[in-house]
């Protein structure tokens, strides 16, 4: 089974930045990796993902705030924010697209908090 251990939130001012990161553990190879969130009363929402490849993808509401990136050698994945505005406000759900043993899940970290609020 695949464990994501996601870490980096917390509680910031608007204007403020900070850092998720999330790791995968085991012997595997990642198709797909990122962030998605949800709001109190909110579905899930995809913020970004990064492919194999090299190919990102982000919530229009995010873009040229937050950037991901990967460090695949370490099974990483990384979620810079900056300019936090209050409605970013959510726990953050790493995923991450896993081919292991010939076989392709879905996977999920139990979430961070991250609150923006002065």
């Amino acid at each position: 089974q695949v464990q994501l251990v996601e870490s980096g939130g917390g509680l910031v001012q608007p204007g403020e930045s900070l850092t998720l990161s999330c790791a995968a553990s085991g012997s595997i190879f990642i198709y797909t990796m990122g962030w998605y969130r949800q709001a109190p009363e909110k579905q899930r929402e995809l913020v970004a993902t990064t492919t194999s490849g090299g190919r990102t993808n982000y919530a229009d509401s995010v873009k040229d705030r937050f950037t991901i990136s990967r460090d695949s050698a370490k099974n990483t994945v990384y979620l810079q924010m900056n300019n936090l505005k209050p409605e970013d406000t959510a726990v953050y759900y790493c995923y991450a697209q896993v081919l292991q043993f010939a076989t392709l899940s879905n996977n999920w970290g139990q979430g961070t908090q991250v609150t923006v609020s002065s």
